[in-house]
């Protein structure tokens, strides 16, 4: 009997760690699935190659001679003579002054990581209102931070919006090593974005990273905005490409996009663009699932410690977060590796909420009809 009660416990224990097992594999398994297969070898061909040869002999010369045509405000010579590691472009509205100025006193005041020049700017287009202007002139020559280019800033012209700041980066940029795309609702882990930009085994060139969205279908619903005709789009997926919230690109992957941007049909959401344009020069994006893409990240300072950005941030959340991972206590292998299991669950409960309420509120039109 005590030989048979202590197989027993044996094969109890066995079953409750192949389930903790089973647990882990489940949670952080399909991370580091996504992460191993959306590493595929680029297509290189002769017509990469011309690319990559016209990015190298780009002259900016005739845009710098001719500003007033692209830019209300240009920020010009705010890198001249600089070496920048990371040029962070924060894609804001207009009237979003409130929030520009809270990421000036948390995240995007960061000006070096471990000796590496960090430099954020506001990427803007034109506001509807002729005093929005007025005081975006204002916020603009107190902060010297804001690039404005000559567009309705409109979710419309999102995609003329990257096409204009990623033309301005190669333009008065050359020197950034990396360019940070990024909306002004996110928070972003500066220190740990360059500590894993220095850790790259690839190579500092034929860079283009975030959450990557993969097998994406056009919307093919006529009555919806995001309407995307056969003639514009005739294949069944996107390509993949990553999420518009945080990308990065390096300066040579920029400047190849800058060459290729108008043989792209426009008709298209502002990240499939993108990623459209890097699959015609031959490069395939690195997904890393520490990039949150649309998803807010429920706060734990462990789990803010480790992740990249999170999306959807109120600012109070910002201020708790900013404060907490600079507050100099480490986090313990245990108490990051727990911070993400909960900071996880909770977010995959909130998207499941979020989900229920959506479909209530859909059967509830339907029906209402």
């Amino acid at each position: 009997m005590q030989v048979t009660f202590c197989s027993l416990r044996t094969h109890q224990w066995c079953f409750i760690l192949f389930n903790v097992i089973l647990f882990h594999a489940l949670l952080f398994g399909a991370d580091f699935v996504e992460e191993y297969f959306l590493h595929a070898l680029p297509y290189v061909d002769m017509k990469v190659l011309e690319i990559k040869d016209k990015a190298r002999k780009l002259n900016m010369e005739p845009l710098r001679s001719n500003l007033s045509k692209y830019y209300i405000l240009s920020q010009s010579e705010v890198c001249k003579g600089k070496n920048i590691f990371l040029l962070a472009l924060i894609f804001s509205s207009p009237g979003n002054r409130t929030r520009r100025d809270l990421i000036r006193k948390t995240w995007g005041n960061v000006t070096s990581v471990q000796g590496h020049p960090i430099l954020t700017l506001f990427a803007l287009g034109m506001p509807n209102l002729v005093t929005t202007q007025q005081e975006i002139d204002k916020e603009s020559h107190k902060n010297n931070d804001i690039i404005e280019g000559i567009f309705l800033d409109s979710a419309e012209n999102q995609t003329l919006k990257i096409i204009t700041m990623t033309q301005w980066a190669v333009t008065f940029c050359p020197n950034a090593l990396f360019i940070l795309k990024v909306d002004d609702e996110m928070f972003v882990n500066l220190p740990n974005l360059v500590d894993y930009l220095l850790n790259l085994k690839e190579r500092l060139e034929d860079i283009y990273v975030g959450r990557v969205i993969h097998q994406d279908m056009p919307n093919r619903d006529p009555s919806s905005q995001e309407f995307v005709p056969l003639s514009k789009y005739p294949e069944k997926y996107y390509p993949d490409y990553c999420s518009s919230e945080a990308f990065i690109m390096s300066q040579d992957v920029a400047r190849m996009m800058y060459v290729v941007f108008k043989e792209v049909p426009i008709m298209v959401p502002a990240d499939v663009f993108v990623g459209i344009c890097a699959k015609s020069i031959g490069l395939i994006p690195i997904h890393s699932s520490r990039f949150s893409g649309k998803r807010h990240i429920r706060y734990n300072r462990c789990c803010y410690k480790f992740i990249f950005t999170s999306s959807e941030m109120t600012d109070a959340e910002m201020l708790l977060a900013w404060k907490e991972i600079n507050d100099g206590k480490e986090c313990t292998l245990f108490e990051t590796y727990s911070g993400l299991i909960s900071c996880k669950l909770l977010t995959y409960l909130d998207s499941f909420k979020r989900f229920h309420i959506d479909t209530l509120k859909n059967n509830a039109m339907y029906y209402g009809d």
